[in-house]
Formats: structure tokens, C-alpha cells, sequence
């Protein structure tokens, strides 16, 4: 979405460590025609720059950060007139209206983060092996993952970008199969599409800055990880993009961008599809991305409350063979995605003012995650429980890794008299999974953070956990109905810690950020409420063409699978169906036959999964 901030506060600033200019003779777009009589564009970055290292540039202190005191523009596409003469209350059979009773989980690391420069400040983050990077509109600060400020890690989002109009709408991912950090955002003037990629671990190193031009202004942009590119999405007719993420990796000025439509994409006017985005093991080479597009039936041309699925092929050779299909119409419980008020809905002690809920989109993210035998994608998004009261709707998909995608358990969560909304969910190494969200009601909650879960052995359709607070609001937004536009959890390289950041309103209706982490499962030994261990240690080590795989912590004597996957996601080797004994299991995998590289050994079954890099020589 649109945002309009204050003046920006220092001029970018930049040192090239290599030719900035994009080589010569090169055109920035090109139009094809696919089998499938579908409009192909491929672009050329329009810019790119090597930076100098984050750290050597103008830090950014709090109080050199204006408050934000300037109202965002409305998003593009406004919401369709007929939806509230449509919009009906639909009896949702998967509520659920009891907490859960489950010991609560208290946060680890729970900080204020960046409030930004503009309204709403639209919080993303992700968690590295060491590092939480936040973003707002518009800058970018760097923790460690206890929670110290990194020196060095706090600047302005525009330095990224010579020339940036600092209009927001960040999203930062952490690239756990390459070590890298991806941070974007847009840009309004020209309308353009800003991406950087570190060039190392290091949030606060060089970046490759890539700019690419779109011929319509590519708002509420949502970003993945897949094995053949960065895919992404908008609230414009690109709603199915992709980055050629190898060559960005590597700084490569010839980085493409290929741009379709997604084809009878069901909206109520605005468009927010999600690329599935990878945590785990990267999905093997050949996988299509997955669309993920919410569709009520309040919606015209939609007959039934649906998630509708698409598959991206994309073909790097010859983009213009790139394609686009739907695939699926699934059939989920019913809900109602339509509120009433345009977008004033959800109602805040003292005021007559209401706040968006963001209706009628799937939150960010589509979490995916590879397991032994089947894939998951996690998803969530606001349903009207009456009277323009939110609840959240959460579903846990499952395919057989073969694309045919069920609903394997969905819930909505709604067990007290007040409103969740502007939610994000994902899925740990164990299967269990966590839901956090804002929360207000109109006499008592001001807009706050919250969050609960569930474990994957509890009855399916049910968050087990008591709600925890991450931080109580203190006050209510008086003067506009925008509040957030997205919350984002990310999953820790542990595989077992939960980071989430998003919106909340401090004394007077302030606008402020929160970040926080958490666990499901236990922190060390067993869990009695969770049968899986979280201590798990893989050792690896190689003698000569053997890859010697040890894994202590394993609870129980289901057999496991060893794997071997290269870095485009597909498996290599497999030492199958290896039983631990006193909850170990060792297991040897010729490599004779690999390339010297990078490869990923995964240790797992169905109920549990570990993950680690290796160099194989």
C-alpha cells in the first residue's frame, strides 16, 4: 500500500565497489507470447549497485527518526462497491471459543523495534543464525538474537537504492538455504520495485541493489523463497513475478525479472495472492511455485469459500516459456471475509474511530515446509464473526509432494468477545504452530499483540495454548482508520523459535512497533507436554567418500530417513529407514559420486525434522 512520509531525513549515501552501470546494448524489457497465449515480460534491472558495507554508512539514532505524523494514501485498488449488499455472516463450523489451556509461553526477546516515518509503519523482520533484521517505512535496524542493537545495523531504507523515494512498504527475508539477507521495498516515482541482496551472513556488509521498473505501480508487494527464484506478488496486475535469484546471489547486473497474471484471479478490489515461501529444506528442482489466492463467495464470479492455487513454471533459458495455471479451487470451511464500513471496521475503546482489518486477503506469509512424504503451507487471514468483530482463520495444507494440495486441519480462532486481525502463522521443525495477531475490542483493549498455538500431536483445528500478551496497546488512533497492513513471523534457523514483529499503539494512540520470540516446544530435555525432543544435535563429518551422519535426541523408535539435497532443493542421496536406539541413530551415505559443494543433510520422519549444512569435498 501507498505511503506518504516525511521529507526524507539524509541523502543516500553510497560507495560502488564495482561498475555500477548496466551493460551496454542491453534492453529492459521484452514481450513474448507463451503456449498458452499468455503475455510474457521479462526485464532487465533498470539500476544496480555493489554498496559499500551498511556500517560504514550514516547511522540512523531514535531521535533523528521524525515521528510518524503523516497518513498513508489509500491503497490502488478500492474495495468493490456491491460486497457490503453481498456480505452475509456465514456459520463457521470450525470455530473455536475457549482458550487454550495449555501453559502459556513466555517471550524470550521482546523489544521495541523501529516505529518509522510513516502511518501504517508496516513491521517485517526475519531471524538468521545470529541476527534479527527489522524494517519500517523507512529504515532498517539489526539485532542480535538476544536482543542487542547491532552496531553499525540502523539506517535508512533509501540508502540501499541510489535515488529511493523512501516510499515503504519493506519486506526483509533471511535466505537461510544461501546465508543471505533480502530486504525490499518500492518506489512511486517512477513506479519500481527495489531489491537487496547481501553479499554475505553479515546484515550490515555490501549489497547488491537491484532496481526494476514496472509499467503499474506494484503495490502491497509480498515476497518468497523458492529453489529457482524470489517470487513475488501485488495489489496490481503483477501478480505473479520472479526474480532470478541465483544471479542476484552473486551480484549479478543481469539479473532478470519475469512478470505474468495471475489468470481469473477472485478479489473484492484488492489483490494480495501469496508465493509460497520456503523454510526447511528448499522444495526440489522442477517444483512449480505455489499461488495461494482467498476467494469468499461474497466475491463476484466466486461460487463457494475457496483457496485458489496456482503453479508458476518458470524457465530461466527461455522466459519466454514461462508460465502460470490455476490449478486448484479448494473448498475450505466456511467464513465471511467481508466487513462492513469500507475499510473503518474494527471498533477501539473511546473513539468512534475504527481501524482496518485488512479484509478479504491472505496474511503474509504462505509459510511452506518440506517434510518426509508430504509439504505443508500454512496460512491465515480475518473473517467477520458479526458485527464487524474479527476472528482469525488458520489452516495447516498438506500435499503428497505431488501438488494436490488438501485441507488437512483448519481453525478459527475466536474465543473471547474481541478482535484478532492483522494475523501471521507458521509452523516449527515439529509441526507445531504458532498464531499471533492484533487484538482490541470497543470498551476495554486498546490495539495490542498476542499470540498462541497449538502442538502437532493436539486435536487438529485447535490452538492449545493459553494467549499470551507481547505487548498491551495504552491507547486509541483517533484520526484515520489505517492500522498495520501486515504483521510477519518468520521461523529461527533453529527450526524451534518463533519471531514475530508488528503494530500496536502506545499512550495517546502512538503509533509503535513490537518484536518478539518465542518457543512451542520446550527448551531443553523433553517436553512433557510436546513427546519430541528439542535438543536434537546432528553431527557430520566426512572420512574420505563416506558423510557420517550422527543424531542424539530423538524421542521414540520410529524410523527415520537420511537425505542428502543439493542446493536447488533436489534430494541426491537417501539412507532410508533408520531406527534410533536410546534415542540415537547414526547412519553412513556414500558421496563418492557428488560434486565438491554445498549440499543440506536432512534427518527426519513424520513427526519431526533436522536440518543441517554441510561441505562435502
Amino acid at each position: 500500500m501507498k505511503t506518504l512520509t516525511i521529507a526524507l531525513f539524509f541523502t543516500s549515501y553510497f560507495v560502488m565497489s564495482q561498475k555500477s552501470d548496466m551493460p551496454q546494448g542491453m534492453s529492459h524489457k521484452h514481450i513474448e507470447t507463451n503456449s498458452n497465449g499468455q503475455q510474457v515480460t521479462t526485464f532487465q534491472p533498470s539500476a544496480f549497485l555493489h554498496t559499500s558495507p551498511a556500517r560504514e554508512w550514516p547511522q540512523l539514532e531514535d531521535s533523528k527518526i521524525p515521528s510518524a505524523d503523516k497518513l498513508k494514501i489509500r491503497n490502488n485498488f478500492e474495495r468493490d462497491g456491491y460486497l457490503e449488499a453481498q456480505a452475509q455472516i456465514e456459520t463457521d463450523p470450525v470455530v473455536q471459543t475457549v482458550v487454550g489451556t495449555k501453559s502459556n509461553r513466555a517471550p524470550i526477546v521482546n523489544k521495541n523495534g523501529l516505529s518509522g516515518s510513516g502511518l501504517p509503519p508496516d513491521p517485517t523482520g526475519a531471524a538468521g543464525p545470529n541476527h534479527y533484521v527489522q524494517a519500517v517505512n523507512t529504515s532498517v535496524r539489526c539485532w542480535t538474537n538476544t536482543g542487542s542493537v547491532v552496531p553499525g545495523g540502523t539506517f535508512s531504507l533509501s540508502s540501499l537504492w541510489s535515488g529511493s523515494d523512501n516510499a515503504g512498504d519493506p519486506i526483509v527475508m533471511y535466505d537461510r538455504h544461501a546465508d543471505r539477507w533480502f530486504i525490499s521495498q518500492f518506489n512511486q516515482s517512477p513506479n519500481r520495485i527495489l531489491i537487496a541482496v547481501s553479499e554475505t551472513g553479515d546484515p550490515t556488509g555490501a549489497y547488491y541493489a537491484y532496481s526494476y521498473t514496472f509499467s503499474q505501480f506494484p503495490d502491497y508487494p509480498k515476497y518468497s523463497i523458492w529453489w529457482d527464484g524470489y517470487y513475488m506478488t501485488s495489489n496490481s496486475t503483477h501478480t505473479a513475478v520472479v526474480f532470478e535469484r541465483d544471479k542476484m546471489l552473486a551480484g549479478d547486473p543481469t539479473a532478470q525479472m519475469v512478470s505474468l497474471s495471475l489468470p481469473s484471479l477472485g478479489s473484492g478490489g484488492f489483490r494480495s495472492p501469496l508465493p509460497a515461501d520456503s523454510d526447511g529444506s528448499l522444495p526440489p528442482s522442477g517444483t512449480p511455485c505455489y499461488f495461494f489466492n482467498l476467494e469468499d463467495n461474497a466475491f463476484n464470479g466466486v461460487s463457494q469459500d475457496q483457496i485458489e492455487i496456482y503453479e508458476m513454471n518458470t524457465n530461466w533459458t527461455n522466459t519466454g516459456n514461462t508460465s502460470v495455471s490455476s490449478s486448484q479451487q479448494l473448498s475450505v470451511p466456511s467464513f465471511d471475509a467481508v466487513f462492513t464500513g469500507g475499510f473503518a471496521n474494527i471498533s477501539q475503546p473511546g473513539t468512534s474511530q475504527r481501524i482496518d482489518a485488512i479484509q478479504g486477503v491472505l496474511m503474509y506469509r504462505a509459510q511452506h515446509m518440506r517434510w518426509t512424504g508430504y509439504n505443508t503451507i500454512v496460512l491465515s487471514h480475518a473473517v467477520d464473526m458479526g458485527g464487524n468483530r474479527s476472528a482469525v482463520r488458520w489452516y495447516e495444507l498438506r500435499d503428497a509432494n505431488d501438488g494436490n494440495w488438501s485441507v488437512y486441519q483448519a481453525g478459527t480462532y475466536d474465543p473471547t468477545n474481541d478482535s484478532r486481525f492483522m494475523s501471521s502463522a507458521a509452523m516449527d521443525n515439529y509441526g507445531n504452530i504458532a498464531l499471533a495477531y492484533s487484538i482490541c475490542n470497543s470498551t476495554s483493549i486498546y490495539p495490542g499483540i498476542r499470540y498462541t498455538g497449538r502442538l502437532s500431536t493436539d486435536p487438529l483445528g485447535q490452538m492449545t495454548f493459553a494467549e499470551e500478551t507481547a505487548i498491551d496497546g495504552e491507547g486509541s488512533q483517533t484520526f484515520t482508520d489505517r492500522f498495520g497492513d501486515y504483521g510477519h513471523m518468520s521461523l529461527d534457523p533453529n527450526g524451534g523459535t518463533f519471531w514475530h514483529t508488528g503494530e500496536y499503539l502506545a499512550a495517546g494512540g502512538a503509533s509503535r512497533t513490537r518484536f518478539f520470540s518465542f518457543r512451542l516446544a520446550g527448551d531443553a530435555g523433553i517436553d512433557i507436554e510436546n513427546p519430541y525432543y528439542t535438543n536434537l544435535e546432528m553431527n557430520i563429518h566426512q572420512s574420505n567418500d563416506d558423510l557420517n551422519i550422527n543424531v542424539v535426541g530423538i524421542y521414540g523408535n520410529t524410523s527415520v530417513v537420511m537425505e542428502v539435497i543439493a542446493m536447488n532443493g533436489q534430494v541426491v542421496k537417501t539412507l532410508g529407514l533408520k531406527q534410533p536406539q536410546d534415542q540415537k541413530v547414526s547412519g553412513t551415505i556414500d558421496v563418492s559420486s557428488l560434486e565438491t559443494g554445498i549440499y543440506f543433510v536432512r534427518v527426519g520422519n513424520t513427526s519431526f525434522q533436522t536440518t543441517e549444512k554441510v561441505l562435502i569435498k
